[in-house]
């Protein structure tokens, strides 16, 4: 009878964990989804938002605070009222801190929003700021590299920056094509660890590569 009876406990436990991790996966899979309507408004604060309701709920898991850490940045990047950035970046790095400490340490994609929040810092004042900031995301950049060789998006970000710098300071359109080419090269391979892991990049990666022609 008690042998019935823990088999009976041990079915449902398994069968709620399931349905569990069912609507964890489809309510991430929705934000993604929605996520790219920040690329196209300009508002990532909704998307971000949404991803903090899910970490709120989903303790254990570091990708809600992941995507709400990348929604934040990019807002940074979006909004052309610079005395807002520094608060919004503070706000993504406080999330990127929480995600590094649920996933037990720093990994590639980790670094790669580091690399982005130090770049929105440097953004608000570019000139005053780079000494600061720039090595800072570079060194972001290189750590990325060195946790995933196969990672497009570090290859990416050094693209960006390049593309952003003056040539008389080793930039320019022409250093940062081929970097572009092979960011791209690298997204067509790269296997994300799950479908809910980040695959974001590739088109940007594109629009700039065009920018460079």
């Amino acid at each position: 009878m008690k042998r019935i009876f823990g088999t009976i406990v041990l079915f449902i436990v398994v069968n709620l964990a399931n349905a569990q991790s069912d609507k964890y996966t489809s309510a991430m899979s929705k934000q993604i989804a929605t996520m790219e309507n920040g690329y196209q408004n300009g508002d990532f604060t909704p998307a971000a938002n949404s991803f903090e309701r899910i970490a709120q709920a989903e303790k254990e898991q570091w990708l809600p605070y992941y995507y709400a850490a990348y929604c934040y940045v990019m807002q940074a990047y979006m909004d052309k009222d610079n005395s807002k950035k520094d608060a919004i970046a503070d706000k993504a790095d406080s999330l990127i801190r929480r995600a590094e400490v649920l996933a037990g340490g720093e990994n590639s994609e980790i670094c790669v929003i580091k690399s982005m929040i130090a770049s929105a810092h440097m953004m608000v004042d570019p000139q005053s700021r780079w000494m600061q900031y720039g090595p800072a995301s570079s060194a972001q950049i290189e750590k990325a590299k060195q946790l995933d060789p196969t990672n497009p998006r570090p290859v990416y970000l050094e693209a960006q920056s390049k593309f952003y710098t003056p040539e008389q300071f080793g930039g320019g359109k022409s250093v940062a094509a081929p970097l572009f080419e092979k960011s791209i090269a690298m997204f067509d391979t790269f296997q994300p660890k799950s479908s809910l892991h980040p695959t974001w990049g590739k088109r940007a990666a594109e629009y700039f590569l065009a920018q460079c022609k």
